[in-house]
This record gives structure tokens, C-alpha cells and sequence, in this order.
């Protein structure tokens, strides 16, 4: 019988959440279960669905289109109460995000896990639904963006900026300050070149499901690469082919779901 390894307090893993653990945006996973539940209108699904297209194709994210999807997420939350975004997470989670888990990715967070490392989910999402996953995965915890609340209820402002890019190395370092980790034995993964600041800062970085401009560099630096996307072309030349398409049947799909839910 194989001893269990050794616990080792000095580690843990970083996980990205939007097409590292989970397949697509979990912010219009959220969204989409917000809308059946009378939270906005179509009107602001339709813009959401529209500024993740943008940015599968552009692959980059602008200030003004952050700002853009920052006031859109804050918008359809302002005046409800905490936990009632708390129980509707939940709800969502099991509608729409469990079967989006990627396998692959999960099978290497247990694997920190029954090493007896922390794993974090670090993510620009709403801190909410970034704990619910946490939980239901059984990792230790969650780095998201956090709304003001006031005595229960959302303001409709953050409170410091979205958890984004060089924010997240900021945050993991943070982590890292506190639990008393040793970061050159710590893991990172993402599957966007925005997170580069992240995966840099630890002596473990791994791309997941890249991005062509984080799969060239992981390739130049030496990172690991795991792409747990069925049928990928990963020639250079049709990397961005692969993308757009991608992000134009996510488009269409999303005009056909409003043209059902408008019936």
C-alpha cells in the first residue's frame, strides 16, 4: 500500500477559473441564471454576450471595455442583498457551472490537494460565485472582485478594482505574505496571456487551454502546457481562426437562446 505524500505547507497552487477550470465565463454563467431570475433585462444580456465575443476575438481587454463589463456586473447586482446573491449562486452552480468544470484542470487541483497543499481560485469574478465554486470543489478558498455592500445590501460600487492582470500577482503575493508560502515551490494556472504577472511569480507555471499569445510564451520559457480542448488546432497560422469562430457560434448561440427566452 503507497503512503500518502507528505503534507507540505510551503506549496500551493493558483488556479485562474474562466477557461482554466471552468469552460467559458463564469460571469455570464451567472448572468444567464440572474436574467431567469428577473435580475435585468435581455437588453443586458445580449451587451454581455456581446463584450465576451469582443474579447475572445480581440484577445485583449481594454480599459474602456473592462470598464464597460465592470459597470454592466455591477449594474445587475446594486440593491440586492448579499445573501440573496449568496443562495442564487448556489442554485446557478448547480444549473449551469458543474457540468462546465474541466475535468483535467480539477483532476490537478486534487492533486495539490491530496498533497496536502492550499488551492485558491484566483478570478476577476464576483467573490460570490468565485467561494460557491471554491466550495463545491472542496479547495480551500477564493480571490474574486468585491462589491460594496452596505448593511447587507450592494452599493453598485467595487471595492478596489477588479481582480485583473497585475492585480492577481498582487493578491497571490498577498496570499503568500500571510500563509507564510514559499512562492518558488507554488503552482499557477491560467489559460490567458493577461495572467502573466501571475504565473511569473511562481517556480511552478502551467498554461491551460492557452491563449496563442500565452502558448508561445510558455513554449519560449520552458511552462508546461495542458489543453484539454477536444479537436484543437494549434497551428500558429489558424490559431486566430480558431478563435474568432469560436466566438462566433458562442455569438449565434447566444441570440438563439434570447430569441427562446423572448417566446
Amino acid at each position: 500500500m503507497a503512503l500518502a505524500p507528505e503534507p507540505d505547507p510551503l506549496a500551493a497552487a493558483f488556479f485562474d477559473v474562466d477557461n482554466t477550470i471552468m469552460q467559458g465565463a463564469s460571469i455570464y454563467h451567472l448572468a444567464r441564471g440572474l436574467h431567469r431570475r428577473k435580475f435585468f433585462t435581455t437588453r443586458d444580456l445580449l451587451k454581455a454576450a456581446w463584450q465576451q465575443a469582443y474579447f475572445r476575438v480581440a484577445g485583449v481587454e481594454d480599459p474602456e471595455h473592462m470598464e464597460g463589463a465592470r459597470s454592466s456586473a455591477l449594474a445587475f447586482i446594486e440593491g440586492h442583498q448579499v445573501s440573496e446573491l449568496e443562495a442564487v449562486g448556489e442554485e446557478i452552480f448547480d444549473e449551469t457551472m458543474a457540468h462546465k468544470i474541466w475535468p483535467g484542470t480539477r483532476a490537478l487541483a486534487q492533486w495539490h490537494l491530496d498533497r496536502g497543499q492550499r488551492v485558491w481560485l484566483v478570478t476577476a469574478a464576483p467573490i460570490e460565485i468565485a467561494t460557491v465554486i471554491a466550495r463545491r470543489l472542496g479547495l480551500t478558498g477564493a480571490l474574486g472582485t468585491v462589491s460594496e455592500h452596505v448593511n447587507g445590501v450592494y452599493t453598485g460600487r467595487l471595492v478596489g478594482e477588479m481582480l485583473h492582470g497585475e492585480g492577481k500577482a498582487v493578491a497571490v503575493q498577498s496570499i503568500a505574505e500571510r500563509e507564510a508560502l514559499d512562492l518558488s515551490r507554488c503552482y499557477a494556472y491560467s489559460d490567458s496571456s493577461n495572467d502573466l504577472p501571475m504565473l511569473s511569480l511562481v517556480g511552478h507555471p502551467c498554461a491551460v487551454n492557452p491563449d496563442s499569445r500565452l502558448r508561445e510564451h510558455a513554449k519560449v520559457n520552458g511552462w508546461q502546457v495542458r489543453d484539454y480542448r477536444t479537436g484543437r488546432k494549434v497551428a500558429k497560422a489558424g490559431a486566430k481562426g480558431v478563435v474568432a469562430s469560436g466566438a462566433v457560434a458562442g455569438a449565434f448561440a447566444t441570440f438563439r437562446f434570447i430569441r427562446k427566452i423572448k417566446r
